[in-house]
């Protein structure tokens, strides 16, 4: 299975869900009216593209209807190419963040790259963290794991079920021990080791628990303290699942901890794929990663193009 393979049968549910309702609409009246246009913008926003999105969409229908009619007019190609454009806007060539079109990370300029994997509980972080490990794996460079999510025990052990499964090494401490010393461990670790990254798993946190905020900045501080830089990416794991119900949590953790970017997982199980589109709308940060699956490399670097004509191929 090729890569847009991979995104159309990950996406298969919101593509279904868009694909039917704007058939439905264009066919219905070869006229694409006041009413029309309504129904078509409650569809997207049904599929949760945003308001900021789905206007930039239904602008861009009407004024191709009234340049060129209806003769010929592709609705599926307009709102494909809107999409992409505005998915590509949050996305800074890879020559800035000295990525690859692998994996689109960070790297550091010296020493291991650290990377802070951040979330709530139950958008599959810790999976998340163990999968971005196994992607630097695939290209023969060295990646550790770090059990930071020290609240649960259950955390802990997943992700050394993870190391064991990968052949990652994990560094991990008791269940209950300060997560900041865990982490500082780790990155000593990385850097005897020679890694070229460190993920970091931290403990999954409320969005609204300002403390628990706090402790996540003070690991933060801890290991920036270590490796001066570090940690060089923090990525929110979001799930699909939530909808528009990520967009609050995305907008909290970007004023604890400045992001660097998002994953966006569980897409293979909703309608509400369309998340993507306006959370990167808003918030103007790159969406790293997609999750598509279970498997280990169902973890895909996004591509706006291919995420978009997924989304919208008719």
């Amino acid at each position: 299975m090729n890569l847009f393979q991979k995104f159309k049968a990950g996406l298969q549910k919101t593509h279904g869900k868009l694909a039917h309702e704007i058939k439905r609409i264009v066919t219905r009246s070869p006229k694409l009216g006041a009413a029309s246009l309504e129904e078509l913008e409650a569809a997207l926003i049904a599929g949760d593209l945003g308001m900021a999105v789905t206007a930039q969409i239904v602008a861009a229908v009407k004024h191709a209807y009234e340049t060129q009619g209806g003769a010929g007019l592709d609705v599926f190609a307009i709102a494909r190419a809107e999409v992409e454009k505005s998915l590509l806007a949050a996305s800074k060539p890879l020559a800035e963040t000295g990525g690859s079109n692998k994996t689109d990370l960070v790297k550091a300029a010296h020493g291991p790259t650290v990377v802070s994997v951040v979330g709530v509980n139950g958008t599959g972080k810790t999976t998340t963290a163990a999968k971005l490990a196994h992607l630097i794996q695939l290209q023969k460079k060295t990646a550790l794991l770090a059990a930071c999510d020290t609240f649960r025990a259950a955390a802990i052990e997943q992700i050394k079920l993870w190391g064991q499964k990968l052949k990652i090494e994990v560094v991990a401490g008791a269940y209950g021990a300060d997560a900041a010393s865990v982490a500082h461990d780790a990155v000593t670790a990385a850097q005897a080791r020679k890694a070229d990254y460190l993920f970091i798993d931290t403990a999954g946190r409320l969005h609204t628990k300002h403390n628990l905020m706090q402790e996540l900045q003070k690991l933060h501080r801890v290991i920036g303290k270590q490796l001066p830089g570090a940690p060089h990416e923090v990525l929110l794991v979001l799930d699909a699942t939530t909808g528009m119900n990520a967009l609050n949590q995305a907008r909290e953790f970007n004023k604890a901890v400045p992001l660097t970017g998002l994953v966006v997982t569980k897409l293979d199980g909703t309608s509400k794929g369309g998340m993507v589109v306006a959370i990167q709308k808003e918030l103007g940060l790159p969406i790293k990663f997609i999750g598509l699956g279970e498997q280990a490399d169902d973890l895909q670097p996004f591509d706006a193009k291919q995420f978009a004509q997924a989304l919208f191929e008719e």
